[in-house]
């Protein structure tokens, strides 16, 4: 079953040129994006998307952090998505996070972390609809799909 993710270039990934880059890597990969938006996450968003975290010690501050600059916010499309984004962006801080992952080649920061991606089916049917309606996820075809997704039965 072809799932979906919501992975967000947060605004250190923004302010250090690295949007481009990280969808590459997606895309390279052969992840379908279905849907994109470059925007300053109000804090009430913010707020919403990590209500999970509320009462928690970092609470506060991913509000502050997410949004206070723009991030650039998608949802992309594959067969098991969730599982290799997560791989391919690395452990949560940059600091432990291993090379050849995203956080592992462009981040040393035991605070700021670059980007974000759900972690389970569920997450992102939470996520997807606070950042995207469904009219906004685009349905189509890939001209190479059958070469990145197909089996050799």
């Amino acid at each position: 079953m072809t799932e979906k993710t919501l992975i967000i270039v947060k605004p250190d990934g923004v302010q250090r040129h690295y949007v481009g880059e990280i969808i590459s890597r997606f895309e390279k990969k052969g992840f379908k994006l279905v849907a994109a938006k470059f925007m300053r996450i109000p804090e009430e968003t913010a707020r919403k998307h990590y209500a999970v975290h509320e009462g928690k010690p970092f609470f506060e501050g991913v509000v502050k952090y997410i949004s206070s600059s723009p991030s650039m916010v998608m949802v992309f499309q594959a067969d098991g998505v969730i599982d290799m984004a997560r791989k391919m962006m690395g452990a949560t801080f940059g600091f432990t996070a291993e090379p050849g992952t995203i956080r592992g080649d462009f981040s040393c920061s035991k605070g700021y972390n670059l980007i974000h991606g759900s972690d389970s089916p569920e997450s992102a049917d939470f996520e997807i609809p606070i950042y995207f309606t469904p009219e906004e996820l685009a349905d189509y075809e890939l001209s190479d799909e059958k070469w990145l997704y197909g089996k050799n039965d």
